[in-house]
């Protein structure tokens, strides 16, 4: 069994109407291939697939929003955004002990286990029809038609 990484959203987040891609990679760093990525889905279908993939191979699939950027600031601005979080995140760690935030991150992956678990393992992935439905509907959310 591999593993599935996504963000912890609330139920009403604007992040989740977005179209979503999934990034599947080696879960370890022994393995050396170039990560797939697949989309866009709309995020039920991206997280059922992902649940599908790995729960039979063992890899990693990170599954995430698609931010449809329409200017070069937008993308300077999202990637400003993306490096200050990696050095807060880089400076957190640091200053972290290191076996002192243990209980945070249990609650934290108990949160999402239980987010995810269906009881009866993954989700059956999407057919093809339904597929194409959510491309439709996110063609039609891009252009705004």
């Amino acid at each position: 069994m591999g593993a599935l990484v996504t963000l912890d959203l609330p139920s009403d987040s604007p992040l989740r109407d977005l179209p979503w891609i999934i990034t599947f990679g080696p879960l370890s760093d022994a393995d050396e291939w170039e990560p797939v990525v697949c989309g866009p889905y709309e995020r039920p279908h991206a997280l059922a697939l992902a649940e599908a993939v790995v729960a039979a191979e063992q890899l990693m699939a990170v599954v995430e929003p698609l931010v449809p950027a329409v200017s070069v600031e937008q993308i300077r601005g999202e990637l400003a955004a993306a490096q200050g979080a990696a050095q807060d995140e880089g400076v957190r760690v640091d200053q972290a002990d290191l076996y002192g935030d243990y209980e945070d991150t249990v609650d934290e992956e108990e949160d999402l286990v239980a987010e995810y678990d269906h009881g009866t393992g993954p989700l059956p992935a999407p057919d093809v029809a339904e597929l194409r439905a959510g491309f439709a509907r996110i063609a039609t959310q891009l252009t705004g038609t």
